[in-house]
């Protein structure tokens, strides 16, 4: 089978399940994956022979695309702010409005050189804010924990693959009573997806990607938010910041909630599809 030939199968095959533009997006993941070939090489190579072993990890990541496992985990890895990033089932998909999060911390950071500036992210994941945080601040101190061992196991990795100090610890937010330090910034991306929610996710979320970094109960969906908040009002710096990624159907309540815990200059950002997304305030 020649690359035109495959590819000719894989858009077949895959037709009747999704748009032809993210077929193609697939084809190109894939290919550099498991060919070592660009898109443009793809085109310019259309004719090279394939040995049985890449038709075979096609033929499986086919079979994966057609239970809607994403193409993430198929090929193991995610690009996020710039870095490359392991992913699996114990981590979610680092998505794009997170770098927003991101690129919102370093923006109020840019002018910290200090030896002494330090950084907390709160359910790391993958570790993809953690460890993006700490390759564009040379200077910061940054520590990440995650309530799983297997999880932390992956952002551990990730540190090492992109060269960055991170400090990983496990514990669970929910379960803590005190933190190692006070910290400049304290970030969290916690689940806030309700569960009356779940009619809107695709399957592709909702059959692989860990419901317990998802979703939260819809009596308590603050629940994680107001953890962190008391315990970060004890361990921030005077004029410390909290960064939240956030339902964008609760930000009232939130910033509501925030201002009765006692957090001032509460600012809300909309994300690039114009929905609220995250905010920060000061302790």
């Amino acid at each position: 089978m020649t690359v035109k030939e495959l590819k000719n199968h894989f858009v077949e095959r895959l037709s009747a399940l999704y748009p032809s533009e993210e077929i193609q997006s697939f084809f190109t993941l894939l290919s550099e994956a498991y060919l070592n070939l660009t898109r443009i090489q793809v085109t310019l190579e259309a004719s090279k022979k394939l040995t049985s072993t890449e038709i075979n990890q096609f033929k499986d990541a086919i079979s994966r695309l057609e239970k809607h496992e994403p193409i993430q985990y198929i090929i193991g890895t995610t690009e996020f702010y710039g870095l490359t990033f392991e992913v699996n089932q114990h981590t979610l998909i680092p998505r794009p409005e997170t770098e927003e999060l991101v690129e919102w911390i370093l923006e109020n950071s840019a002018s910290e050189t200090s030896t002494t500036f330090s950084v907390l992210d709160i359910g790391t994941g993958s570790g993809c804010i953690a460890i993006s945080l700490a390759k564009n601040l040379a200077t910061a101190k940054v520590s990440a924990l995650d309530y799983s061992y297997e999880t932390l196991k992956t952002a551990e990795a990730n540190a090492k693959k992109n060269r960055v100090r991170v400090h990983f610890y496990q514990k669970d937010i929910l379960k803590t009573a005190s933190l190692p330090q006070q910290y400049d910034v304290i970030v969290s991306n916690p689940p806030y997806v309700r569960e009356l929610e779940k009619l809107e996710m695709h399957h592709n979320v909702l059959d692989y990607e860990p419901a317990s970094a998802l979703f939260v109960s819809n009596s308590d969906p603050l629940l994680f938010y107001r953890t962190i908040a008391r315990l970060s009002l004890r361990y921030l710096k005077p004029d410390g910041r909290l960064y939240f990624e956030i339902n964008e159907y609760l930000s009232n309540e939130l910033i509501t909630s925030l201002q009765e815990e006692g957090y001032s200059s509460v600012e809300l950002r909309k994300d690039f599809r114009g929905k609220d997304r995250m905010l920060q305030c000061k302790k």
